[in-house]
């Protein structure tokens, strides 16, 4: 079996390392997912992802001149059609809000305690505007 960049096989995993998992693939073939193509979250373990012995599904991203072929779980594992032109993966607009949208919501949040603050202040001092003596 022929592998070309941008198939998508099935695999079984050899080996974990702290870098990535090992995956032999159809023809006795072994290529590397590295620990940042695990999933699509923040990977502090391959081990909590992945177990020996695991047959998965890869998709292979690159093979260089020296035969070594890179593999990816999470690019298997997107949606079709939410990969952007530049190859980052685009997030969904509605559960996601702008930078707008939360700086926005921080700065009424933010507005809110102060003014809080100021009335619980204020009262303690006797109001605004009167004299301390």
């Amino acid at each position: 079996m022929s592998i070309s960049v941008g198939a998508i096989l099935e695999g079984v995993v050899t080996g974990i390392t702290p870098f990535g998992a090992f995956v032999e693939l159809p023809g006795g073939v072994t290529g590397l997912v590295h620990i940042s193509e695990v999933a699509d979250t923040y990977v502090r373990d391959v081990k909590e992802f992945l177990k020996e012995q695991d047959r998965i599904k890869v998709k292979v991203i690159n093979i260089d001149v020296k035969g070594k072929i890179g593999l990816s779980i999470k690019q298997v594992n997107q949606a079709p059609g939410t990969q952007a032109r530049d190859g980052r993966r685009e997030k969904p607009r509605a559960n996601n809000p702008s930078f707008e949208d939360k700086l926005a919501k921080f700065m009424k949040e933010s507005d809110e305690k102060l003014q809080e603050y100021r009335r619980s202040t204020d009262a303690k001092r006797g109001g605004r505007g009167s004299s301390r003596y």
